[in-house]
């Protein structure tokens, strides 16, 4: 944990003591550990439940001042999904397994078990506060913590999305296509099936600046959990193909948009179960 102080003292372009700080102002932010000035003014990476460390002289006038008291997700091993507004809340609710969850002023932070890359943003209303990002402490909160399910390291997909100028993806892989032979399990006809399936990629294929990565596997959970009550096989797999094949013609490299499909899946089937 961390006294949080104003924002103005973490942006101050010397330290307590006097001396310059680097460019940017916070010189010790690529790994935990202590300040370089002595104070605990180094957001995440100040972090630390040492006691000594705590009450020690140079923290303890921090203390007196902090406004709250926040603590690094990701160096416990957890992950929060901060939830800004009732909209989101009602989102985390339809979309993600139920967790141990905290109130804020605004919304929510739903806790979940490991750590992943933090990442602000990731759609309307909500961010992902663990590695190298603090959060603020609310109390323990309410509920069973869960293990981080495939839904939340999906959101961050989209931030891997772009290339970078001049450089080559992916060729577009070769399209499997679905019809009965593949899905001689299913219980919906091949025009339901691929109406829905034209439908997903147009979707995708309409992201061509931001997004696709979070789209595709938003197409692949949705399409995979109309499934979900049919004794199978229903060609899933040849459903991802297409996905996948949709996801990069619009820049989304291969690798990524593989693993998006294969989280969308996978989360639909969590839901179903």
């Amino acid at each position: 944990m961390r006294p949080r102080r104003e924002r103005r003292h973490e942006h101050d372009s010397r330290s307590p003591a006097g001396r310059p700080r680097p460019r940017g102002g916070r010189p010790v932010m690529k790994a935990a550990g202590p300040c370089r000035c002595l104070a605990p003014c180094h957001a995440w990476a100040a972090a630390t439940t040492d006691p000594r460390v705590l009450a020690s002289p140079v923290w303890a006038p921090v203390w007196r001042e902090a406004m709250a008291v926040a603590y690094h997700p990701g160096g416990a091993g957890l992950t929060v999904v901060d939830l800004d507004n009732a909209a989101a809340v009602a989102w985390a609710r339809e979309t993600l397994p139920a967790t141990r969850t905290v109130p804020t002023t605004r919304g929510e932070h739903w806790i979940y078990r490991d750590a992943m890359p933090s990442s602000n943003a990731v759609r309307p209303g909500v961010d992902i506060k663990s590695l190298t990002q603090y959060a603020r402490w609310l109390g323990p909160g309410t509920g069973r913590m869960v293990d981080l399910p495939a839904a939340v390291r999906a959101l961050v997909v989209k931030e891997e999305t772009t290339p970078a100028p001049g450089e080559v993806v992916s060729s577009v892989p070769e399209r499997a296509t679905w019809d009965r032979s593949v899905a001689t399990g299913c219980r919906h006809n091949e025009r339901y099936v691929r109406t829905g399936l034209e439908r997903g990629l147009a979707l995708i294929r309409a992201r061509t600046e931001s997004g696709a990565g979070s789209q595709t596997f938003g197409v692949a959970r949705f399409l995979a959990a109309q499934h979900a009550r049919c004794p199978g096989p229903c060609g899933l797999t040849a459903l991802g193909e297409e996905i996948t094949a949709a996801a990069v013609s619009v820049g989304v490299p291969e690798a990524y948009a593989r693993r998006a499909v294969a989280n969308g899946l996978e989360t639909a089937v969590e839901r179903a179960e």
